[in-house]
């Protein structure tokens, strides 16, 4: 008899929509060579989750439909595949299972072990779930993007957007482990919290000076790390320093065209997009530092399987504090 499992899934392109997100009974996956099945514990929801749904990337990398979402898990370990030694049923475990894959919003997922880490007992399974994509996402383009050194000897001017969001507390408390000077910004209600994650300046960003990112110390930028949604290299230039960089986190064409017009004209300023690279090493890295206490996860919201639509809506509507999330198994 084929063992079957409660899912979420989505059967078309559909403008974000919660609504076309439905809870469905579904076969149990087999793990193939390299990869482990993980009763999912807990599940998080990325911002990319919803866009991919909406259609980014759907005229480079289409879907194949119906298709089960969501990219962040926490569960154990109850069976492993070909070849997989580093694994064994019982395990607890971390891992980011690939955007487009998916998969997540299930009571049992496929998990590549090249993205699998195993779960430290200090950590529960909400703080591990909500990890993978904001953790990768925030340590990748600070080290290898912005040049930051988590020894704190980076001594950069910093510029955080959208500071209160799942990849903004976490990239908060990165700069500061770097020795950064970190200007944030948020909604008003959140300002205490991101002040007390670390930043050493927080602005409203629906102020004036918020919405010219200007620094109250008038500093200007070396990096720029914009999480908000798309705003031109022009609307940050008179806040940078000579040589700045603006990282795009939500990246568009047009990150990616200007990036490359700034290249032709020789450009001192960088508008770079940023994408993640999932892989078990950056990810244990992560995991570490929230062990070791330098890293504190901040928590939105968690949702039931069955209210996934409602996750999926809290994410959309940008407001989050922190990262949105499933319980998969209850």
């Amino acid at each position: 008899m084929v063992k079957m499992m409660r899912a979420v899934q989505y059967s078309t392109y559909g403008g974000d929509a919660p609504s076309s997100l439905k809870l469905v009974d579904v076969p149990v996956p087999k793990p193939k060579k390299g990869e482990v099945l993980v009763k999912v514990e807990v599940a998080g929801i990325n911002t990319v989750d919803w866009k991919i749904q909406g259609g980014l990337l759907k005229h480079i990398l289409p879907l194949k439909f119906p298709h089960i979402p969501g990219t962040d898990i926490s569960g154990e370990v109850v069976s492993v595949g070909p070849g997989v030694e580093n694994f064994i049923p019982g395990d607890k475990v971390i891992s980011c299972v690939g955007v487009l894959k998916g998969g997540s919003l299930a009571e049992y997922a496929i998990a590549p072990i090249k993205c699998t880490v195993k779960r430290p007992p200090t950590i529960t399974p909400v703080e591990a779930a909500s990890v993978p994509v904001t953790g990768l996402t925030a340590l990748q383009s600070a080290k290898n993007m912005a040049g930051i050194r988590l020894d704190g000897s980076s001594n950069l001017n910093v510029l955080i957007t959208a500071a209160s969001g799942g990849v903004g507390t976490l990239y908060v408390q990165l700069a500061k482990l770097g020795g950064c000077f970190v200007t944030a910004t948020c909604g008003a209600r959140n300002m205490a919290l991101v002040k007390n994650l670390g930043a050493d300046e927080v602005v409203d960003y629906k102020t004036p000076e918020g919405m010219r990112y200007k620094s109250p110390s008038g500093r200007k930028y070396d990096v720029v790390v914009h999480l908000a949604p798309y705003q031109p290299l022009e609307a940050f230039k008179a806040e940078l320093a000579p040589e700045g960089i603006v990282m795009d986190m939500t990246p568009t064409f047009k990150t990616v065209a200007r990036n490359w017009y700034n290249k032709l004209t020789f450009s001192k300023h960088k508008f770079l997009p940023f994408g993640m690279i999932p892989n078990a090493t950056d990810l244990q890295e992560v995991i570490d530092l929230v062990e070791a206490g330098k890293l504190k996860v901040i928590v939105d919201s968690t949702y039931p399987l069955e209210k996934s639509a409602d996750a999926w809506a809290r994410s959309i509507k940008g407001h989050a504090t922190g990262k949105v999330l499933v319980t998969c198994n209850n």
